[in-house]
């Protein structure tokens, strides 16, 4: 197997592996019975398409992909902490005390 049939192959599987974590987040998006439980899998969703962008960058060869990756990262983040603030906030209305 010369080293671009190899790589044209890995790419491939890639892909797959990466399609098939998203299609899992987003069933644990859909069903998950809490509020955390949806948030770590959005969580996991925008780390998959990262990755997603990060094998275009390597099949295509234009690294621009990269910098979305990198903003779609810190997108990311700041979303995830803003949901986990959200979600204490919640809770803390919820049992009645307040800060």
């Amino acid at each position: 197997m010369t080293p671009a049939a190899f790589l044209d192959w890995s790419i491939y599987a890639t892909f797959v592996m990466v399609m098939l974590s998203l299609a899992i987040a987003f069933i644990r998006l859909a069903k998950g019975p809490t509020l955390a439980d949806r948030v770590v899998a959005l969580d996991m969703m925008t780390m998959s398409i990262i990755a997603v962008c990060g094998v275009v960058a390597v099949a295509t060869g234009v690294f621009a992909m990269l910098d979305v990756a990198l903003v779609l990262a810190l997108v990311g983040f700041l979303a995830t902490v803003a949901l986990a603030r959200y979600a204490e906030r919640r809770d803390l209305r919820q049992n009645g005390d307040s800060e």
